[in-house]
Order: structure tokens, then sequence, then C-alpha cells
């Protein structure tokens, strides 16, 4: 019986986003609208996708990013409404799912190909 009512609230009221396909490993940039005050403006992370975990409707997927020498990472959900659209860089070739080594590679070892 709340199996029936979790299914129509997901179906009612988180809304359906229409993503390109993206694995781990691949560099991407996340569109994403950001409220300031009144105003709002848009602002775009672009990195290293390092897993995509969850089923359905909260599924998320983690990117970092180096700004300097310092790395950052950022978790979206998949179906977050402040998300305008995802735009894949390039393609990476990796042989793991979850690619939590990447965090300690530095300089030419730090790419995928």
């Amino acid at each position: 019986m709340s199996e029936n009512y979790i299914q129509y609230v997901k179906n009612k009221f988180l809304k359906k986003n229409d993503f390109p396909l993206f694995n781990s490993g691949d560099t991407i940039t996340v569109f994403f609208e950001i409220k300031e005050g009144e105003k709002k403006r848009i602002q775009s992370f672009k990195g290293v996708v390092l897993k995509k975990q969850g089923k359905g409707l909260t599924k998320t997927f983690t990117i970092r990013k180096m700004s300097g020498e310092i790395g950052i990472e950022r978790i979206f959900f998949f179906n977050q409404p402040s998300i305008q659209k995802i735009e894949v860089n390039k393609k990476g070739k990796v042989r793991r799912a979850k690619i939590y080594y990447f965090r300690f590679l530095k300089g030419k070892k730090a790419r995928f190909l």
C-alpha cells in the first residue's frame, strides 16, 4: 500500500531530466542554476565523473575537478531541478565503476585516454 503512495509522489512531483549517457572516467560539464537573493544565474562545473550510484529517481553522480592544487568534488542528483544541461566533453576509458584511486593521481597519470 505504501509503495503505491511513494510511486505516485515520484511520478507526480519529480521531473525526469533527459541527459546524455556518461560513465565513470568521462569529462563532463554540468550547467546548473544558482539563486543569489533575487537574481538567478547559471554556473558550470567541469570535471571527471568519479562514480554514479543509486537507482531510479534518487540516482546521483560525483564529479571531481582541480582548482589550482586543490581537488573539489561535488555530488549531483540526476533529477535535480536546478540542473539545466549536461555536456559530455571527453570519453574516458576506465575499468572500474567507481574510480576513487583518481584522487591520488597527479600530472600525466591523472588522464584517462
